[in-house]
């Protein structure tokens, strides 16, 4: 674990860490109803400040699972019951629930249960997103057209593996919303674009082939 980039904030009866590679300043800390996080203040996260409920529910908000907890008498946080993927307009892919991200470090515990994975092709930080479909004008209003073959439940463990120049696999239980919020997709296996280049967004149709889509 490294100083730089992981910052633990320590509380009498709960933890909280922020790591700084998975930020991308969504903002749902900083704007809960309470002084858990404020902006200028030192430090800028008191655990200490309200109850342990409530660093849990503000940690949790986090989409991209840069906030993390250790609660103090041994309660982890637990994966969502459904496993859900809101697809972000211009923006990336928030996946919520029982997340089995291939080759995610140990060190970022929440990527477990909250993630937000990249759809442009441009970050530095693949398979996360680190805001570079800003810069890089990226394009895709969050439409899905597709319905799926349905799904018979709704958790359990959903496998995402990120294939070298390539889509994200997914294996397990997901509903697919729209940028709209609109529950559009469900089904158990789907291959998802991560190249921003597909034109069947947000599902995958070969154009990183063509694109020149390098993962590394």
């Amino acid at each position: 674990m490294s100083d730089k980039t992981i910052h633990p904030f320590q509380g009498n009866a709960i933890d909280v860490h922020w790591d700084q590679r998975l930020c991308i300043h969504i903002g749902e800390c900083t704007h809960a109803d309470n002084s858990l996080f404020e902006g200028g203040r030192e430090p800028w996260c008191v655990p200490d400040e309200v109850s342990k409920a409530e660093v849990r529910e503000v940690c949790e908000r986090c989409p991209s699972g840069a906030l993390s907890y250790i609660d103090k008498d041994g309660t982890p946080e637990q994966p969502a019951p459904e496993n859900t993927g809101q697809v972000v307009y211009n923006g990336p892919l928030y996946l919520t629930g029982e997340l089995d991200i291939e080759g995610a470090p140990e060190d970022m515990p929440a990527v477990r249960f909250r993630a937000a994975l990249c759809r442009c092709g441009a970050s530095k930080n693949k398979p996360f997103c680190d805001n570079s479909h800003i810069e890089a004008g990226f394009e895709d209003f969050g439409a899905i057209g597709k319905a799926g073959p349905g799904l018979e439940a709704k958790g359990g463990p959903l496998k995402i593996k990120a294939i070298p120049d390539g889509p994200l696999k997914i294996e397990g239980n997901l509903t697919l919303k729209a940028a709209s919020g609109r529950v559009a997709w469900q089904g158990t296996k789907t291959a998802l674009c991560r190249c921003g280049a597909s034109k069947n967004k947000p599902f995958c149709d070969a154009s990183h082939r063509e694109a020149g889509f390098k993962s590394d």
